[in-house]
């Protein structure tokens, strides 16, 4: 039993520390937040964490056969997510708050859910540094039978804590909405437009340069 809290206790810290540095999807969470509110923003955090918890359990699992056709496929995937990442970031700049209406105006929470999934998963070097954490954190119980029940407790716990990262975060930014104001949510936009845009000309550049 200590041993799964202990795989569980690991899972929450890798969890935390793969979502908490901020990147584009840190941005879309904020930003989200400010403009539709805490539950459109946890929601497309919970997309990310969903993704995170995919990419753990192949790292957990060591299925290395998903892990070579993800890397070779890797220019692809990183160019749909450059994609991805333009159309974010213009939709975002052309959006300008002109009322208190205009913050009621969102997507579908499925499609801010499938849409920073997606995003998430477009970037396969995640399973390489899920795969490396993984391979130096070691699972409580890896001498024994059972050690798929231990790798899913790690999972568990990676899935937990990314999506109490985004709680937080979704739920600290939400806590400042109502002193956001139209002109201050068009700067906004126009703010994060640019640092996707940002992330999308770095990821340009991990092509060209792959």
């Amino acid at each position: 039993m200590f041993d799964l809290l202990s795989d569980f206790a690991k899972g929450l810290v890798i969890g935390v520390s793969i979502a908490a540095p901020v990147g584009p999807i840190g941005v879309l969470c904020i930003r989200t937040t400010l403009t539709q509110g805490m539950t459109a923003g946890f929601v497309t955090g919970l997309g990310a964490a969903t993704a995170d918890a995919i990419y753990a359990a192949l790292g957990a699992f060591g299925i290395g056969a998903v892990t070579l056709l993800l890397n070779s496929a890797g220019a692809s995937l990183r160019v749909i997510g450059i994609i991805v990442l333009l159309w974010i970031a213009w939709s975002t700049w052309r959006q300008t708050p002109t009322g208190e209406s205009s913050l009621q105006a969102a997507p579908s929470l499925g499609m801010a859910f499938i849409g920073t999934c997606g995003l998430t998963l477009t970037n396969p070097m995640t399973i390489l540094s899920f795969a490396a954490i993984f391979a130096g954190a070691g699972l409580s119980g890896g001498a024994r039978e059972n050690i798929t029940i231990h790798a899913a407790v790690l999972v568990a716990g990676t899935f937990v804590g990314s999506m109490a990262w985004w709680l937080i975060l979704s739920g600290s930014v939400a806590a400042f909405r109502s002193k956001v104001g139209p002109r201050a949510l068009g700067l906004i936009n126009k703010v994060s437009a640019l640092v996707l845009l940002g992330f999308a000309a770095w990821m340009a550049v991990q092509v060209a340069s792959g």
